[in-house]
């Protein structure tokens, strides 16, 4: 495993991250197995594991809370994310001081630990002024309740100012933004959020790099009955085009070439720019795990990437 810094920060990440979206809290992944799948990924050297409130509404992070806790604190990054709705209150949810504050100490004591590494604010919240999203979370930070805090698909305006704000009242800045971003989903990225980013200092926790699976080649010949774009409508809409499909099946020869599976290809890509400190998986097996983190320290050509782009057009 290869390890990076948070952007500027001195924290290092392992540049592949387990999420806990789709193997914890939502009943997709059996327990005993999501148990399996985290165990060896920080066999591994995964150090990054990456949750939210709203995953499974609070399940997630309750479920991986309880496997994490046999690791020694200090080895562990912990994220977690606060803004959309936990119930039918008309404060809970939102990045107001009061929603951040009654929700990181829920979030806390679900996981069964005293601070996040990371405290990201899942998206913006335009009922909240910015600042005071900024100083409720340079407040959490001096308490010691969190170490460093993000955003979350946060437009490049967005993240300046709260970047700004921090550097005229001397707040804890943000020090990373997690974006969606893979070989098919990346123009808003690269030509909107990493101009603003790298600059700052701030780095970036991509989430979906393979594109919910796609970049895997298993949607070559159709969709399985048991896939994801199966069961979610959203994702398959959002992912699954003709062209997109042929995009794939173009990087198979390129992967084939390296003697790598498309998935860890895809992984590698992401990883190429220095303004991503890692990506997220959502392993739902063990096996996974090992397949996808062959990408940390496969590096691709400039040769390669050039093949890469050419599949991609």
């Amino acid at each position: 495993m290869n390890y990076r810094r948070l952007g500027d920060a001195g924290m290092k990440v392992s540049v592949v991250a387990l999420g806990g979206w789709i193997n914890y809290g939502e009943g997709k992944v059996a327990a005993a197995v999501a148990r399996q799948v985290v165990e060896r990924a920080y066999e591994r050297g995964i150090n990054f594991f990456d949750l939210a409130d709203i995953y499974g509404k609070g399940e997630a992070e309750l479920q991986m809370g309880e496997v994490l806790r046999q690791f020694p604190r200090h080895t562990l990054v912990i994220s977690s994310k606060v803004f959309w709705p936990m119930s039918d209150d008309v404060n809970d949810r939102g990045l107001s001081r009061k929603h951040i504050f009654e929700s990181i100490d829920k979030s806390l004591k679900r996981l069964g630990t005293d601070y996040v590494d990371i405290y990201f604010c899942h998206r913006p919240d335009p009922e909240t002024p910015i600042e005071e999203t900024a100083r409720a979370m340079n407040d959490l930070v001096r308490m010691g309740k969190v170490l460093y805090w993000g955003t979350s698909e946060w437009s490049g305006a967005e993240i300046v100012a709260a970047h700004a704000i921090c550097e005229r009242y001397g707040w804890a800045r943000p020090q990373s933004e997690q974006p969606q971003y893979s070989m098919i989903w990346r123009t808003r990225v690269e030509q909107e959020i990493m101009p603003v980013t790298r600059p700052r200092g701030i780095g970036l926790v991509v989430w979906s790099p393979l594109a919910m699976g796609l970049l895997t080649g298993k949607y070559d010949g159709g969709i399985p009955t048991d896939s994801r774009f199966a069961r979610e409508d959203w994702a398959r809409e959002r992912f699954l085009t003709e062209a997109n499909i042929e995009r794939v099946r173009r990087l198979k020869p390129i992967a084939e070439h390296l003697g790598v599976s498309r998935a860890r290809l895809a992984l590698a890509w992401a990883l190429r720019s220095p303004a991503v400190s890692s990506v997220i998986i959502g392993a739902t097996r063990p096996e996974q795990v090992d397949e996808n983190i062959g990408a940390a320290e496969l590096e691709l050509s400039a040769e390669t990437l050039d093949a890469i782009e050419q599949a991609l057009a």
